[in-house]
Order: structure tokens, then sequence, then C-alpha cells
């Protein structure tokens, strides 16, 4: 393998390293993000917004970074930018490079699937606050004509009776 050559492998897995390291603070983002929503945080959700934004826009610069890897890596190899992925690289490399970039990729893979299942619960645990909070809405603003079911602490299945929560009769 010639240095070139090597030296951009060499720069892929770094921006590899750069991906695994955001996707692994992305996680504890979403997981101190739950954290602040469940104890009504609204200076930690402030903060965390901030260093959301501040780590975007330093992410930005790993893309493209990426992206001109994958186009000199194509143009090294003789092959279109699309067909330039990490399985077909490492079928072209010998060890120990094709190791490392397996082991990049199986990484990447893992904490992709984290990430996504973090989100779900990241994305339930907000629609159900919305749906709390509108339920409350709806009966103090409805004077209570609501045929709204809700389960007690018990859990059984109940429905609101007709009276308001609050008063507005003048």
């Amino acid at each position: 393998m010639n240095t070139e050559l090597e030296n951009k492998i060499d720069q892929l897995i770094a921006v590899l390293d750069e991906d695994i390291r955001h996707i692994e603070d992305s996680l504890l983002r979403l997981d101190r993000l739950r954290g602040l929503v469940i104890k009504r945080d609204d200076v930690g959700l402030n903060i965390l917004l901030e260093d959301i934004r501040s780590a975007s826009s330093t992410y930005t610069q790993n893309e493209l970074r990426r992206k001109t890897i994958r186009e000199d890596l194509a143009r090294m190899f003789d092959c279109d930018v699309d067909q330039m992925t990490l399985s077909w690289l490492q079928a072209e490399l010998d060890d120990p490079k094709r190791s490392l970039i397996i082991d990049k990729k199986r990484q990447l893979r893992s904490l992709a699937g984290r990430l996504k299942k973090e989100h779900i619960s990241t994305s339930m645990l907000l629609a159900d606050c919305s749906r709390f909070n509108s339920m409350l809405l709806r009966g103090i603003f409805n004077l209570g004509n609501s045929d709204e079911i809700y389960y007690g602490a018990d859990g059984a299945m109940k429905q609101q009776r007709n009276t308001a929560f609050v008063n507005t009769q003048f």
C-alpha cells in the first residue's frame, strides 16, 4: 500500500473515531434530556440546547472531512463515489487496516442501533408529556364537559366526571 493511500485510510479512521464519539455523546445527551424533562429543569434544558447547538456546528466539519476523504479514496481506487463504502473499502484493503475498518464499522453499527432505540424512547416520553399536558389543559378549560377516559393509580379505567376543575363562571 502506498503512503498516500495509507495516510487517507488513517484520516478516515480518525473521522470514524470522531463519528463514534459523536454518537456516544448523542446517547448521553438523550439520556440527560429525559432526566431534565422528568425533573422539569428549564435551566438545564437551556444549557443542554446550547451544548447541542455547539456540538452540531463542530460535527459538521467532521462530515465535510468524511465526504472529502471518501471522494479522494474513490479517485485513488478509480471507482464511483457512491460505490466507496466501508464494506467496499474493507474488501480492497489488507490487514491491519482491514481489521481497523471492520472494527469501526461494527462499532458504528452497534451505536447507531442504540441511538435509534434511545431516540424512540425519548420521542415516546416527550409525546406522553405532551398528551398529559393537553389532558390537563382540557380538564381545566373545558369545564369538566369532557368524556375523557383516564386510568387511576390502581390501573382501573375511569371516566372523567362532569365537574369542573376550575369554575370559570363570573
